[in-house]
């Protein structure tokens, strides 16, 4: 039986029924996942983050489109995207149009004075492409700079370095909620 077929979003589980929409949404999802090996492992992969993802995000279409994009964009930048969907939990909580009281915008909060420092002030921060797109590039940049240090990492691209708090909310939510054996 197809990954897919035995896939079921959490109220569906507690009822033992399949979800219908949730199967259609992941079935056009994995005929398109340009950033998996093929397409059994990316039943497998976002099965598997779509089911730990339904207790924060309801639509199971917004889920699946957020996790190919994690998966497509953090791939790019060889980031492992269970990394990017812990940063993106503490961060926004999976809010696409978050906006914090410093302005960071969108899943990864990424500042907006980026935008005019790279000369494209027309982009979207709150479009998930283009904010996983920044936000995966600037982490990928700051794991390189601290040569592979995480929790350094992450201080830099929370704008905490030398603090705790932040890299270790993260590192709690990647060993607790994304983390695949």
């Amino acid at each position: 039986m197809s990954v897919i077929l035995a896939l079921q979003s959490a109220p569906a589980m507690a009822q033992g029924h399949p979800d219908p929409e949730l199967r259609k949404v992941l079935l056009a999802a994995v005929s398109d996942a340009d950033s998996f090996p093929d397409r059994f492992e990316a039943e497998v992969w976002l099965t598997d983050m779509s089911a730990r993802l339904a207790r924060i995000v309801d639509d199971p279409e917004e889920r699946i489109a957020i996790l190919t994009r994690v998966h497509y964009e953090a791939s790019r930048v060889e980031l492992p995207p269970e990394l990017v969907l812990a940063v993106i939990e503490v961060e926004s909580n999976f809010d696409r149009y978050a906006v914090s009281v410093a302005g960071a915008l969108g899943l990864m909060q990424i500042m907006p004075f980026w935008l005019e420092e790279i000369g494209r002030p027309d982009d979207n921060l709150l479009h998930i492409d283009t904010n996983l797109r920044y936000g995966c590039t600037i982490l990928r940049y700051y794991l390189d700079k601290e040569n592979g240090d995480l929790r350094r990492a992450l201080g830099r691209y929370n704008g905490s370095l030398g603090k705790r708090k932040y890299p270790n909310l993260v590192v709690d939510k990647l060993s607790r909620r994304w983390f695949r054996a």
